[in-house]
């Protein structure tokens, strides 16, 4: 087997020196126990080569590994919410046919989570599906005003404990966390010390809760085991499941732009627990 990957998207959009920046950003926490990441081989806008994860199967202790290391790749830190991987000039991420911008500029003042996400994500991806028709006006007007609520801080919370005690404002994170993109180590390979490894980040300085929300989101198999790993190591502030939603309404939004209206019901459900 080839111990590199290739990876092309030919959309005019694209830009993959983004996502292998973003590898490379998160694998520098790997020094200080953080989750291993594939390594960047060679990176050009439409073409990346990296290195081949072994997989292997999942198990209860892979996840506790798993959980744990991610816990010390969040608290790596960033600067601001929103903020790109060091070393980027590009905006925005191309997934599909979708934009998810990053902010480029760090905010004249110091904005929270929910500030950065109602403008920076939440919005963007409503004013998409609201012009292909996938949302009536009523239900706009839900999902603004949950835009609103986050934007107003009511969902803010404090950082992972790990996060806080470093100094650091805000998380690493890897921003498109499903369990596609955790993939489960070989044993004895690279990554078996983490239990597994990331691809495909969509990297930003962001909430370490949003990592762990998609990993809830469709899946992952030991989950509960993960989670109280991650916990253990990095404890989480107080209601956080409580938040898990709210945390997992941008990629549902963002499904919604890809795949139509498969989603909406899921998005608006989401919304009406928060309004």
């Amino acid at each position: 087997m080839s111990e590199t990957f290739e990876k092309r998207d030919d959309n005019p959009q694209a830009d993959l020196t983004g996502e292998a920046a973003g590898l490379r950003w998160l694998g520098e926490a790997e020094k200080d126990g953080g989750i291993v990441c594939s390594r960047v081989v060679e990176a050009g806008v439409h073409r990346l080569l990296e290195e081949r994860i072994d997989e292997g199967a999942p198990t209860r202790e892979k996840a506790r590994l798993a959980g744990a290391a991610l816990a010390h790749t969040h608290a790596a830190g960033a600067a601001w919410y929103g903020c790109p991987p060091p070393g980027w000039s590009g905006v925005s991420y191309v997934i599909g046919r979708s934009l998810t911008p990053v902010v480029p500029d760090e905010p004249a003042e110091s904005s929270g989570w929910g500030a950065m996400c109602a403008e920076w994500r939440v919005m963007p991806h409503l004013r998409t599906i609201r012009d292909e028709g996938l949302v009536d006006a009523s239900e706009v007007r839900l999902l603004t005003h949950v835009a609103g609520r986050m934007a107003a801080g009511d969902f803010d919370s404090p950082e992972p404990v790990l996060v806080r005690s470093r100094g650091h404002r805000c998380s690493r994170i890897h921003g498109d966390l499903w369990v596609g993109n955790l993939l489960w180590a070989a044993d004895g390979s690279r990554a078996a010390s983490t239990g597994a490894a990331l691809i495909d980040p969509m990297a930003s300085g962001g909430h370490a809760e949003t990592d762990l929300a998609m990993l809830q989101l469709f899946g992952c198999a030991y989950l509960e085991d993960l989670l109280a790993s991650y916990n253990e190591v990095s404890p989480l502030a107080d209601g956080w499941r409580e938040r898990v939603g709210i945390h997992q309404l941008v990629p549902v939004l963002l499904h919604c732009v890809l795949f139509g209206e498969s989603y909406v019901g899921l998005a608006l459900s989401i919304a009406r627990r928060y309004a």
